[in-house]
């Protein structure tokens, strides 16, 4: 008896840490396209005024130097990564070839 209710309680114990993980990670912001703070709306309009296109995800980004990596569906159709820096300023936007291949 004893083993079997320590067996129920190692298991609730990774049950609830795998819930608390995936909560926390769901929180921060981390996730593709759930970035948040200081900074997002600002990366989102410069994305924008770049591209004319829309916003589909913001994340945060180190590739080429970025800060943020914001993805944008242009008017054509066609997506694109905005990078750009801490202050907002575009560094390189590039087709997005991962959404481009699902099409």
């Amino acid at each position: 008896m004893k083993k079997r209710i320590a067996g129920v309680l190692a298991a609730s114990v990774v049950a609830v840490t795998a819930f608390s993980g995936a909560a926390a990670m769901a929180s921060s912001g981390d996730q593709e396209g759930g970035a948040t703070g200081p900074g997002v709306a600002e990366a989102k309009a410069a994305a924008v005024r770049e591209t004319g296109g829309t916003v589909n995800a913001v994340e945060r980004d180190t590739e080429n130097g970025a800060t943020w990596e914001v993805e944008v569906t242009r008017p054509d159709g066609s997506v694109a990564d905005v990078r750009l820096d801490a202050n907002a300023k575009v560094i390189v936007v590039e087709t997005d070839t991962e959404t481009e291949s699902a099409r």
